[in-house]
């Protein structure tokens, strides 16, 4: 089975930074990395007229837009229990995917966890079950929880790997 890990926590926690570094420590070890950003404000409409409107109201299940560069496959946002099933089989040719975020989702967490702005807010450790905490606070967390610094991403890729025999 694909394992998929959610690295959750605050509003710039440093998600986004730690993934980059985490993914780049993978793919020298030779894993291929899949990586899925939650954007819960995210729209990606089809202009009225526009060949992929027509498409998708034609009944497309899924569109794939192709660039010059890039591509993105688009298709109604699945129900969290659908998204299980959809992972594995859009990620088939990853040894793991990561995503960002989804802290209420159904799949193993990490957390990233930093002080910011004027009024700290708590590790979602011990209200939300975490395999881990990536961390340079000095913070309580539940019995048994893992804490890293955001700085070894060697040890979190060795933790990954552990965790889920890649």
């Amino acid at each position: 089975m694909l394992p998929i890990v959610s690295f959750i926590g605050h509003h710039n926690a440093g998600k986004t930074r730690l993934l980059i570094r985490l993914i780049e420590t993978l793919s020298e070890r030779g894993l291929r990395a899949g990586a899925v950003k939650h954007s819960p404000h995210l729209d990606i409409a089809d202009p009225v007229g526009t060949d992929s409107q027509r498409l998708r109201e034609a009944g497309a299940e899924r569109l794939l837009l192709l660039g010059e560069a890039t591509a993105v496959l688009s298709w109604p946002t699945p129900s969290l229990e659908r998204l299980e099933l959809e992972i594995p089989r859009l990620f088939a040719d990853c040894d793991l995917v990561l995503v960002e975020g989804l802290k209420r989702g159904p799949f193993p967490k990490i957390e990233v966890y930093r002080r910011t702005g004027k009024v700290p807010h708590e590790p979602l450790a011990g209200e939300i079950d975490v395999l881990a905490v990536v961390s340079d606070a000095a913070i309580a967390l539940p019995d048994g929880t893992r804490k890293f610094s955001p700085r070894d991403c060697a040890g979190i890729a060795d933790f990954l790997e552990t965790q889920f025999q890649l």
